[in-house]
């Protein structure tokens, strides 16, 4: 009879580890987070190379109010979304904005952050930024990016779209007057560029860009369309930070504006 309650019970235990197991290991799994790094002051890598900006401590704040494990993979922006769907990494946190087309491949948490976009030229530039004005004159933009799509639709039959796979690198062309125009993020463009050195001969020009069937709804977090429950846990982790005020906590390190918008 001993031996019976023995077999019960160890009987019991392999069908427990049969069926617990994988859900826990669903749980113990490490979040993979991705991002190019060329983002400043959003994603970036230090001179150690570890990944910081206003992007890395919002995502260690999401992973920590999630009580989820993540580590970072680093891949080209166009390869972003490819790699996600072909699980080199389970979320996309690299200041990706909400928009119709990338919304047919990937699911997207709430917004983080939202902002419009601008050009930026040298102070001294006499040309208006319409389609007259930018005829014959060369863009820099980052490749596969809203901001790709916009100048392209807009002004690519007038003007040279330069693509480059880093926002640093359409900066240094701007700065070395290899480019007649940059266009991007402006806030990026007054953060990263603007406010330092190398950016104090040139300014934001035209007017700001909101179309949202280029800016979208918003920056976000991207998953795979299967993933769920996982959005649902960083939807419920942005949502407290933003109420807690780790958020602004974090913001006002690189922000003296509300980054957040309406």
């Amino acid at each position: 009879m001993k031996s019976l309650k023995i077999a019960v019970l160890l009987s019991s235990t392999l069908l427990s580890s049969i069926f617990i197991t994988p859900l826990q290991a669903a749980e113990s799994k490490t979040v993979r987070l991705s991002s190019d790094f060329t983002y400043p002051p959003f994603n970036y890598k230090n001179s150690d190379g570890k990944p910081v900006g206003f992007d890395i401590e919002i995502a260690d704040a999401l992973c920590a109010q999630a009580a989820l494990k993540c580590e970072w993979v680093t891949l080209a922006w166009d390869g972003l979304i490819p790699g996600l769907l072909s699980r080199k990494s389970d979320v996309i946190m690299a200041s990706m904005r909400i928009t119709e087309e990338r919304q047919k491949r990937v699911l997207f948490t709430d917004k983080y952050y939202q902002t419009p976009a601008s050009f930026v030229a040298a102070k001294t530039a006499t040309f208006t930024i319409d389609k007259a004005g930018l005829k014959g004159k060369v863009i820099g933009v980052q490749v596969g990016t809203i901001h790709d799509n916009y100048v392209t639709d807009v002004y690519g039959d007038v003007a040279e779209i330069k693509r480059y796979t880093g926002q640093d690198q359409v900066y240094i062309d701007l700065e070395n007057g290899r480019l007649d125009a940059a266009f991007a993020n402006s806030d990026q463009l007054v953060l990263a560029f603007l406010q330092k050195d190398n950016g104090a001969n040139f300014a934001l020009k035209g007017k700001l860009v909101t179309d949202k069937a280029y800016v979208g709804e918003g920056t976000a977090l991207a998953l795979r369309k299967q993933d769920k429950k996982l959005t649902e846990k960083f939807n419920a982790a942005i949502a407290e930070i933003r109420k807690n005020g780790t958020y602004d906590k974090i913001a006002s390190k690189y922000f003296s504006f509300d980054i957040y918008g309406e």
